[in-house]
């Protein structure tokens, strides 16, 4: 089968196109031949960064990269009993950890895969497994979302972010997105009740009483999301597990939750994300896609930091 290997982090140059052979199921898997996948944030910063690499795959060299996948079951192992030979599925595999997901054939145990609904495409399937499953555990696992919690989504025309807009909004919440001025209609259009140009306002100045922060960006975001918090409120970052004393201490004095996040391939996600896909509470926007043999500009199309949805290469 085709696949994409990296046997040392770096440039794009650093990917190089492999056969191999088809990897071989165990008894809880499933074989899918793989129609779509698509590009996270982690995945270009694995294959740039040789410290995130090693984070992930430890030793192992080469590796293949990716989890996203959407595509069709060829084979189930013995006991697989939730899925057969046919079925559409899609779902983020085995994160964290290694999913190998960029490449014709990829093994998956059936806990990370759901049934691909039928009214949406593989590329939008592939779109939303990390990214909608990283929103949903934030706000639904995490911070214990409830209906009417006012909810800051910053980096809302982001991958995690134009996903945590949809699901907050379906479970009741009042909605706050921030973006650049000119992703502000999109922001809107998603459902968020209000939105915030973060290049020219303060959004510490615009908002308060927020039950709900996700924090997609760090830093000084982080930091100022602490003074429009509610007491007993929670912020969950997805890019600070090592929160700053200056911010902790700032977020004890007002009594401010903040919990850091990992996103993890969970059976109740994956499954909870086809139910929102298929009532159409959650549309992923795909702003670009790219061919497999393109996988290479797909990566650099993810490293601009424009990218207003999610990118997706096509096997």
């Amino acid at each position: 089968m085709k696949t994409v290997i990296l046997k040392e982090a770096g440039s794009v140059e650093n990917f190089q196109f492999a056969e191999i052979e088809k990897p071989t199921v165990k008894s809880d898997e499933v074989l899918v031949k793989v129609v779509s996948v698509s590009i996270n944030p982690v995945d270009v910063k694995a294959r740039a960064y040789d410290g995130v690499l090693g984070w992930i795959f430890g030793e192992e060299r080469p590796v293949i990269l990716g989890w996203d996948i959407s595509g069709v079951v060829v084979e189930t192992g013995n006991n697989v009993t939730e899925f057969k030979i046919g079925d559409q599925v899609f779902g983020m595999v085995n994160f964290f950890g290694n999913g190998k997901a960029y490449a014709e054939y990829v093994t998956s145990s059936v806990n990370h895969l759901a049934l691909k609904p039928e009214n949406v495409t593989h590329q939008q399937a592939a779109a939303s497994a990390m990214v909608a499953s990283t929103a949903y555990q934030a706000l639904v696992d995490v911070a214990k979302i409830k209906k009417g919690d006012k909810v800051l989504v910053h980096g809302a025309s982001g991958g995690v972010g134009h996903s945590a807009v949809q699901i907050a909004k379906y479970l009741g919440a009042y909605v706050i997105g921030t973006s650049s001025a000119k992703n502000k209609n999109f922001v809107l259009s998603l459902g968020a009740d209000e939105h915030i140009d973060y290049t020219s306002e303060y959004f510490a100045e615009k908002i308060q009483d927020v039950d709900i922060v996700l924090d997609t960006i760090q830093g000084e975001t982080l930091l100022n999301s602490v003074d429009l918090v509610r007491k007993g409120g929670i912020i969950v970052t997805l890019p600070t597990p090592e929160i700053p004393h200056e911010i902790k201490e700032k977020a004890i004095k007002k009594y401010v939750n903040i919990e850091f996040l990992m996103v993890s391939s969970k059976n109740e996600t994956i499954n909870a994300i086809a139910q929102l896909l298929k009532n159409g509470a959650l549309k992923p926007h795909i702003h670009k896609t790219f061919p497999f043999d393109e996988i290479a500009n797909a990566h650099l199309e993810v490293e601009t930091n424009r990218v207003v949805g999610k990118v997706v290469v096509n096997l």
